[in-house]
């Protein structure tokens, strides 16, 4: 394939237990035993830092059921935690918590981004969500979630206050002056005053802006709601999508979405997960796939299928085709994966057994295998068709498929010259090429 002339690609990578291969932890080298140690989650950052990711980026669950032999305990750091620990052992990568916004204080919240943010000069990034599940609820004095227009009526409202706390005054009035003895300008540093349905903020922040001007505001959502929230507040979306079809579908929805917004002419960065399996050969590289597929045991696979689609499929006829879904239209649940097992199914109608093996390492995301010649020029074909700015890669098995990811298919973006050698600037936004 031709060299990509002008664009740069960006990647980051979420780190997930030990890999997001529902199989990972039962293989032989897995790292399983690890998941509650900080050097392991330092480790993986350096690693990704090695190969000159922008970020490192942690999901988030309030809840953790532990009633199965099968639940895994991947979120056993808070995030902002986990992620400041991982501060003092790199220089540059990029840092990216999720922040749910129906059970957070965004006082709180933009305090301890910002601090973050402060600390490593300008390295920090938030993933806002409005949670999926009635556990986390639970976990919060609710009875169950809120509905979703709610949950999105708040997170507006959410996104809109974290930007005046952002920003609610700049380090540059901390003038600590001995001559005049003046310790700040206070006229520079005033309340917000923010009265809103959810949420009263008198404020100002106790910690002022950020070296980077603000955290990097980043979203996940694929509903309407959820798309629309994105065109107002953030600089880049992490997506679901299966196939080009369906990410170029995403892109056209929120590209939509900024016509209509106050600020009608900026570019959103779009990042689809991707699964890499990636080995010398093809056949090296489904080899390992292999391996992993031939540990998956059935009855977890159906469970989160069960949670996917929101309904008991544990008495599905295996080696049968998938029952009838309803539409996307009829469906409460987290949309864009769901819209995403709506497409496998109309692409390739599977049997569930079928179903399964697409989504058994990170639920449904564009998968690759092959050589890294392979990879990378598929990568470059979602990059050359505009429906992707980077990846958010979701390696099968930590840290092997990120190892393979460094060692083979970093060499081969920087061989095509889209991918950096070395990092430029110092913050997120830098790195992002936001400033």
């Amino acid at each position: 394939m031709t060299k990509t002339k002008g664009k740069q690609l960006h990647l980051g990578v979420l780190l997930y237990g030990c890999g997001h291969h529902q199989a990972a932890w039962l293989m032989p080298d897995s790292s399983v035993e690890r998941i509650g140690d900080i050097s392991y989650y330092q480790s993986l950052a350096q690693l990704a830092e090695r190969g000159y990711f922008d970020a490192v980026f942690f999901a988030d669950n309030q809840s953790f059921a532990g009633k199965d032999s099968s639940n895994m305990p991947a979120f056993w750091f808070d995030p902002v935690v986990n992620l400041t620990a991982i501060s003092q052992v790199t220089n540059h990568v990029g840092l990216v918590s999720t922040i749910s916004s129906t059970f957070s204080n965004p006082f709180t919240a933009s305090r301890q981004l910002l601090s973050l943010d402060h600390i490593t000069k300008g390295r920090v990034g938030w993933n806002l969500v409005t949670s999926m599940t009635d556990f986390e609820a639970l976990n919060h004095g609710m009875e169950g979630l809120p509905s979703h227009d709610k949950r999105y009526e708040k997170a507006d409202e959410f996104a809109a206050l974290m930007n005046k706390l952002f920003l609610s005054w700049d380090s540059n009035d901390f003038l600590h002056d001995r001559e005049e003895g003046k310790l700040i300008n206070p006229s520079n540093i005033q309340p917000i005053n923010h009265n809103g349905t959810y949420f009263k903020v008198y404020g100002p922040s106790t910690t002022p802006k950020s070296p980077q001007g603000k955290p990097v505001s980043m979203q996940a959502g694929a509903s309407k709601q959820g798309i629309a929230l994105a065109a107002k507040y953030a600089d880049a979306v992490y997506s679901v999508s299966w196939n080009l079809k369906q990410a170029k579908r995403f892109r056209e929805k929120l590209d939509e979405q900024v016509k209509q917004s106050e600020d009608s002419n900026r570019h959103i960065k779009v990042f689809p997960g991707l699964v890499t399996y990636v080995g010398h050969t093809q056949e090296e590289a489904l080899a390992k796939k292999a391996a992993l597929d031939e540990q998956l045991p059935l009855e977890t696979a159906l469970k989160q299928l069960s949670f996917f689609i929101q309904q008991d499929c544990s008495n599905w006829e295996i080696d049968k085709e998938v029952p009838q879904l309803p539409p996307v239209e009829e469906f409460n649940g987290p949309v864009g994966r769901y819209e995403t097992i709506l497409e496998i199914i109309n692409d390739t109608q599977p049997t569930v057994r079928e179903l399964l093996g697409y989504l058994n390492a990170g639920g449904g995301h564009h998968t690759l295998i092959g050589t890294p010649e392979e990879v990378v020029d598929q990568m470059e074909v979602w990059i050359e068709a505009g429906v992707a700015d980077g990846f958010n890669l979701m390696p099968p098995t930590l840290p092997g498929s990120l190892e393979d990811f460094v060692e083979l298919i970093v060499p081969e973006l920087q061989k095509r010259g889209i991918f950096r050698r070395e990092y430029e600037g110092h913050t997120f936004r830098e790195h992002l090429g936001l400033t």
